[in-house]
């Protein structure tokens, strides 16, 4: 494997600071009375992103003192947006500061832009100008700009969460000081595309199949994103989320990009259980955030096993 980045990779990622410098934020704020509780406020928020393209939020606000903890639900590859990730224990929200952002074409994100899924993964892979991912990319950015202008923040605590869109923010923005990641698409991503035949990465197979004339404009545009050459960026306490032992990015794979991390990282190979898997990450956040002996918020099925 090459050890080093591909010509013009910092040039395209700071022209992308440049665009999102010369954007106004320009949120719009709204409470949202039936989704708050006694415990929580939540809000709706619009950003303006490069483009310029209107984005909405969720962001979840402890009521009491602050400043609290936050946890960045980073873009993920899918139409639902949730104000929590599915499954999460909504108590999460009473202990931590919760903003999650929907992308360009996600629901709620999704006017002019529409995106398919599948679909959105390739939309416009031909070039690195063209391609869908340059504009979310900086979505994800830009819900992290917006993130840390909140009073309510507590800015040494600040953890970005999903797929790959977490390690590319840790990479990019100094402001997070945790990851967790389960990368999914952005890791070498045509090598293994190739090797499978699932979602998300059979999407870029499918797409090579249909216009194999088009593979080495296809790779020369992945490399911006490929998380491999972002790693040394990563100054975050960082979980990496890996794959059972045989799938795609089991720890084996995943290991030259431990490595490179400049950050302090823990490798977690799934155990083939939500449960299993969900728990280890709750208590891996709670004690990096909050402290060793606090308690894991979790499901209330899952409160036996903390």
């Amino acid at each position: 494997m090459p050890n080093q980045s591909p010509t013009g990779f910092e040039q395209f990622w700071n022209d992308i600071d440049k665009d999102l410098a010369s954007t106004p934020i320009a949120p719009e704020i709204e409470h949202i009375p039936m989704r708050s509780t006694e415990g929580v406020d939540l809000y709706g928020v619009r950003l303006t992103s490069v483009g310029p393209y209107r984005l909405f939020a969720y962001l979840s606000i402890p009521k009491g003192p602050g400043p609290f903890p936050a946890i960045y639900y980073v873009p993920k590859n899918g139409s639902v947006h949730e104000i929590i990730p599915q499954g999460t224990a909504t108590g999460i929200r009473e202990r931590y500061l919760t903003f999650s952002i929907a992308s360009r074409g996600m629901r709620n994100s999704d006017r002019p832009y529409a995106a398919m899924f599948p679909g959105q993964l390739t939309d416009g892979l031909e070039t690195s100008d063209s391609y869908v991912y340059r504009g979310i990319a900086a979505d994800a950015l830009r819900g992290l700009e917006y993130l840390v202008t909140r009073p309510e923040v507590d800015k040494s605590r600040i953890v970005a969460w999903g797929n790959d869109n977490a390690l590319l923010a840790a990479a990019r923005r100094s402001e997070i000081t945790h990851a967790v990641s389960t990368p999914a698409y952005l890791l070498d991503t045509v090598e293994h595309a190739v090797k499978t035949s699932s979602y998300p990465l059979a999407e870029f197979s499918d797409y090579l199949r249909l216009y194999p004339e088009r593979t080495d404009e296809v790779k020369a545009t992945l490399a911006m994103y490929n998380l491999r050459w972002h790693a040394s960026s990563i100054n975050t306490e960082t979980l990496l989320r890996a794959n059972h032992e045989g799938g795609i990015y089991s720890p084996k794979v995943l290991a030259n990009l431990e490595k490179n991390i400049s950050g302090n990282v823990t490798v977690h190979e799934s155990e083939q259980s939500s449960f299993k898997d969900g728990l280890f990450a709750e208590k891996w956040l709670t004690q990096k955030l909050i402290g060793p002996n606090a308690t894991p918020i979790v499901p209330e099925h899952w409160q036996s096993y903390v």
